[in-house]
């Protein structure tokens, strides 16, 4: 495993670990790696969808005036000031900062002058070149693709998905929330994949609507482009070893498994959470690996999500009813969650007479809207008999 990227350049090229490169997380690394795979994958169905005449572009007038200089001035002002806030600090915790930059980042401690002279300075700056640009006050027709506004698509689905899915692990661990509130809110840990989906695609469909794409059109060009997401995602998870992985397995491996022993049972060595017994010979702060192992559950989830993309992608120029791509991804999203999560460690709730995870509850309820979306849409399409 890899809990950060100073063990990966360990194995590749022999530097020590828990070095300055211990500041780049695995998973943050592979997060950021899934929204910029999901941001390519959207792009280019956008485009296509534009070329097929579906998306057209968004005709106005832009005009570069004093209030416009004012307000970005501002804002890359108060962004610079709180960089420049938290640098000193993050200079004098480094070794914390390294272990877990979030508790560095998200606490209230820094420099107050240096945030302020950095602030001033940068809005100061920006003010002055913005009022000497020559298209100050200069009005112009623009034509915006809904491709073009890529970058901002997946600022705002990122932000909200994170959120999101941050929001719907305090849910999922009720209890620890309540013993430390703050803490856990700010945490860098826990993420929820279904609650980053959700909310993030609430974010993501209330912005292309705004640039004035046709919804179910969207949705589909969305749907492969979160699959990705999902699956890059996983394999972060894999690759540091974030827990997020099956309940213990000392089975044998049955003789119909092909794949690779540690495909069927894995004790995750050097996982970030530390968890398990201390290994021998190990250098470096994270030396843990998991005895008895356990079901690799990213994996699993890595593979069932790269079956849903290829399917979707063979699919999304052969379906005509727009919105149906999208149900599809609802249904094999959640039926891909719904299997692994037998094997997953999650803790569970009564209802129904059911004793099933937060998760897997949720992925019935996709799985039903998927399939009611797909019903739907197909009839309407139908031609009705006279």
């Amino acid at each position: 495993m890899y809990p950060d990227l100073s063990y990966f350049f360990h194995d590749i090229f022999g530097t020590q670990v828990d070095n300055a490169f211990a500041v780049f997380k695995t998973f943050g690394v592979f997060l950021a790696f899934a929204f910029l795979a999901s941001a390519f994958v959207l792009y280019r169905e956008l485009k296509r969808k534009e070329r097929e005449g579906i998306f057209h572009p968004m005709q106005y007038i832009s005009l570069y005036s004093k209030d416009a200089v004012i307000k970005e001035s501002l804002f890359n002002g108060l962004l610079i000031g709180f960089v420049c806030f938290k640098i000193p600090h993050i200079m004098d915790n480094f070794d914390l900062f390294k272990s877990n930059p979030a508790s560095i980042v998200f606490n209230l401690e820094g420099n107050i002058l240096t945030g302020l002279l950095g602030g001033l300075a940068l809005a100061a700056f920006n003010y002055y070149k913005g009022m000497q640009s020559p298209l100050l006050n200069e009005a112009k027709e623009v034509k915006v693709y809904p491709s073009s506004k890529i970058s901002d698509i997946t600022v705002v689905t990122a932000i909200s998905g994170i959120l999101g899915a941050r929001l719907f692990s305090i849910f999922e661990n009720m209890d620890a929330f309540l013993e430390d509130p703050i803490g856990q809110l700010f945490s860098g840990s826990g993420l929820t994949v279904y609650g980053g989906l959700i909310v993030g695609f609430i974010a993501g469909y209330w912005y292309v609507r705004k640039l004035g794409m046709h919804g179910r059109h969207a949705m589909d060009a969305c749907a492969p482009a979160m699959v990705m997401g999902q699956l890059v995602g996983r394999a972060g998870c894999q690759f540091s070893g974030d827990g997020d992985w099956g309940i213990v397995n000392t089975a044998p491996k049955p003789s119909w498994f092909a794949l690779p022993d540690w495909v069927w049972v894995y004790d995750y060595p050097r996982n970030v959470l530390q968890r398990g017994q201390k290994m021998t010979d190990c250098v470096g702060e994270y030396c843990n690996h998991l005895v008895p192992g356990v079901f690799p559950t990213p994996i699993y989830e890595v593979t069932g999500y790269a079956i849903t993309f290829a399917i979707l992608w063979f699919l999304r120029t052969r379906i005509k009813t727009a919105g149906v791509l999208f149900f599809i991804f609802m249904i094999l999203s959640g039926l891909v969650r719904f299997f692994v999560e037998d094997l997953r460690v999650n803790e569970t709730y009564e209802m129904l007479g059911l004793n099933w995870s937060f998760s897997k509850y949720i992925a019935v309820a996709v799985i039903a809207v998927g399939i009611a979306g797909v019903s739907w849409l197909l009839q309407r399409a139908t031609p009705k008999a006279a």
